[in-house]
Formats: C-alpha cells, sequence, structure tokens
C-alpha cells in the first residue's frame, strides 16, 4: 500500500485528493472551503460513491486537515481503514525561486527557504506554508514534499529569463523570470510522448496551458526553455482578470493621470484586466462566448486578442526551439473551449501545423485534433497535476 495525500492549499481553502500509487488509482477527493469562517464547506467524493458535504465552523487549516483525515477514515464514507494508511503527503507550492528545480522532503531548511520567497508569491507562499505546517501537526512523522510550479522552469538558459534591467536587481533581489504552471506542463510533456509513442528527449513541445490563468512553454527534450510568466503570474497571456504583456510605462501614466496608487493600479491589472476588462462581461469565457454568439462586439475583440495572445507565443516558440513535434492544448480552456483553440491556431500553418476543424469541434478528451497531413501535431491533453506531484511522492519516499 502506498497511499499518496495530495495537497493544494489556498488562503481560505484546501483541495486534496488520496491515489493509491502502486497503481496510481484514485480512491477520493475533495475540498474544504470557507476555512476561517463559522460556514466553512467541505465535500469529498470517491469513485462510486455519493458526495459528503458537511457546512461547519472551520477555524484553521489544521481543523481542515482534521475533517478530511476524519472524513478519509469514516466507517460511513471513508476509504482507509486509520491514518496510518496514509504513508506520504505531497504539496503543490508556488514558488521557490531559485531555490530547487526539483522536488524534495520538506524539513526546517525547506520551509525557511519557502519563507524567503514570500516577497516573490505574497499571495501564495503563505497559503502553501500554512497547509504544510498544518499537515505536519496532525500527521506528525509522514513524509511531506514539496512539489514547486517554478520547479519545471528551472532549465531555462538566463538569455531566457534575464530581464534587461540593471543586472544588480537580479543579484541581489531575484528579480528574473521564474515560470508558472510547471507541474502541469511538465505532466502533459509526458504524457504527450506516450501518446506519440516517442522518448520524449527526442521530442519539441509548445505547452498551451489555458485557465484562468494561462501560460505557454517551450519544451525541447523534456526540459523547459522559456515560458510566458515571469516574476509573477502577471506577466504572458491575456487571462481572465489579468492582462499580461503590457508596456511597463502604463503604470507610471495611471498612476499620474488617473491618480491611482500603486496598490490599484496593481490591482486593475491583475483583478480587472484580461478577458473581464475587454469584455466588461465576465472572466469566465463561457460567459464571454456567450455574449460573442449573441453578437456582442467587445466579446469578439476579447477572444480575438485572447487567440491572437496565444498563437503570438506559439510563433514566438517556434523560433525558439528551432523544431516543434506537437503544440499541447490543456487545462479548463484549453481542454474545453474548441473555439479558442481555433482561433489560436489560425495561420499556424506557417509552421507546419494545420488544425482539423471537425476534430477540434468534437474532441474534449486526449486527442489528436490536427489533420493527418499536419506536419506539427496538435493535441488536447487533459492536465493532472495531482497525479504528477503524486508520482513526484511516490518516487522521494518509496524510491
Amino acid at each position: 500500500m502506498r497511499n499518496v495525500l495530495v495537497i493544494n492549499c489556498g488562503s481560505s481553502s484546501l483541495k486534496y485528493q488520496l491515489l493509491d500509487m502502486t497503481d496510481e488509482r484514485l480512491l477520493a477527493k475533495g475540498l474544504v472551503e470557507r476555512i476561517g469562517l463559522q460556514d466553512g464547506i467541505h465535500t469529498c467524493t470517491a469513485p462510486g460513491r455519493d458526495e459528503f458535504r458537511e457546512t461547519l465552523p472551520i477555524a484553521d487549516h489544521a481543523r481542515a486537515f482534521e475533517l478530511v483525515l476524519a472524513a478519509l477514515t469514516s466507517g460511513d464514507h471513508g476509504v482507509i481503514a486509520s491514518m496510518d494508511e496514509v504513508k506520504a503527503v505531497g504539496h503543490r507550492v508556488v514558488h521557490a525561486g531559485e531555490k530547487y528545480s526539483g522536488s524534495v522532503m520538506i524539513d526546517a531548511d525547506v520551509i525557511a527557504a519557502l519563507t524567503e520567497c514570500i516577497p516573490l508569491a505574497p499571495l501564495h507562499n503563505p497559503a502553501n506554508i500554512t497547509g504544510i505546517e498544518a499537515a505536519m501537526k496532525v500527521m506528525p512523522g509522514v513524509p511531506q514534499i514539496g512539489v514547486f510550479d517554478t520547479a519545471f522552469h528551472q532549465t531555462m538558459p538566463d538569455r531566457a529569463f534575464i530581464y534587461a534591467i540593471p543586472y544588480h536587481l537580479y543579484t541581489d533581489y531575484q528579480i528574473r523570470r521564474y515560470g508558472f504552471h510547471g507541474t502541469s506542463h511538465r505532466y502533459v510533456t509526458l504524457r504527450a510522448s506516450q501518446i506519440l509513442e516517442r522518448d520524449v528527449k527526442d521530442l519539441n513541445f509548445i505547452t498551451c496551458h489555458l485557465g484562468n490563468g494561462a501560460s505557454v512553454a517551450a519544451v525541447k527534450g523534456g526540459r523547459s526553455i522559456d515560458t510566458s510568466m515571469g516574476l509573477t503570474p502577471l506577466e504572458g497571456l491575456m487571462m481572465g482578470t489579468r492582462s499580461g504583456d503590457i508596456d511597463p510605462s502604463i503604470v507610471g501614466y495611471l498612476h499620474r493621470r488617473l491618480e491611482l496608487s500603486l496598490a490599484d493600479v496593481e490591482k486593475m491589472l491583475n483583478k480587472e484586466s484580461g478577458l473581464l476588462g475587454i469584455s466588461g462581461i465576465s472572466s469566465d469565457l463561457r460567459d464571454v462566448e456567450q455574449a460573442y454568439a449573441r453578437g456582442n462586439d467587445r466579446a469578439r475583440l476579447a477572444l480575438e486578442v485572447y487567440g491572437y495572445h496565444i498563437r503570438k507565443y506559439i510563433g514566438a516558440y517556434a523560433v525558439a526551439l528551432g523544431r516543434v513535434d506537437a503544440i499541447i492544448f490543456t487545462a479548463g480552456v484549453g481542454e474545453h473551449a474548441s473555439l479558442v483553440r481555433e482561433w489560436a491556431c489560425k495561420g499556424l500553418d506557417a509552421i507546419g501545423a494545420v488544425l482539423d476543424t471537425f476534430k477540434n469541434a468534437t474532441r474534449h478528451d486526449e486527442a489528436i485534433i490536427s489533420k493527418a497531413a499536419s506536419r506539427v501535431k496538435i493535441m488536447i491533453v487533459p492536465t493532472n497535476e495531482e497525479l504528477m506531484i503524486a508520482r513526484d511522492t511516490r518516487d522521494i519516499v518509496f524510491g
């Protein structure tokens, strides 16, 4: 028995999956939300069973962990006899800076390193650390593994991650491109190589993780050589509420012209821009697509800008790679939004990628959606970050 509990902690939430890593079988998954409130919610589901749901006060993440373990071991709806059957815990951690290029066993030094990275990820790392400490408190002696969003991109060459600003800002303050969604980019890279029945070391991929947050990566022989997100997840593609790439002078202009504080401008770029900002409708792509279907012109514009940003990065990364074997779409939008994929692929015949519009319109699962004659494959590969975290945890703990 090699049961691994995968944890993804937010500031007021805790997502989890329990997997038996002897055969990578999902045993249960759930979500604890509204942590810190009197009406916290915990839902848990297991294959072949009805959903379990409870609403109750959840004071903190330690209490959330207790609820998770109680649900997993319950005689009524549990899937294991006792918490002793949980052999390891894998934690998703957003930012490890330059500290780690792979997953590691968490100890005091690792927690200290993640604490040092809080200025680089002030919204994410504190919650991740809270989750780790809560798990250690509730499950003392159980190995805890950190799997970092930034680790996969640590293989980028310096020409890709260095910003053209005074160099001491990198050496003194670690200001550089880090990239995110690394666990997802790594998973779909490995899975696509299996689908194509080729060694990942012989393949070049452009991976498009498109969700509310979105990023593109250039992956050469299984190693990231460039990615669209930067010091923070704000850089790169236009997203649900994030602006993506803009002229940096816009920040100063908004400060002077509208007398906005720096915090107000950062909020605008992170929370009020992207699909929401252009369409004026929603940050949810499905809502924007529905408005476009009704003839809303700003919805059309938002979708066109979104698709254009994606294919612009695909074109740039095709040059960076020199040869592209496949373009991969993944995550909520990438897997399900056929219109986005269609518009993102416009003009890509210039690099040998030709979309089959019928396959694209009818497939939302794992599939090759390019035409048979297309030199570059276009693929849908559903991501599974939790499985990737569980695999890393298994490999470290069990060898």
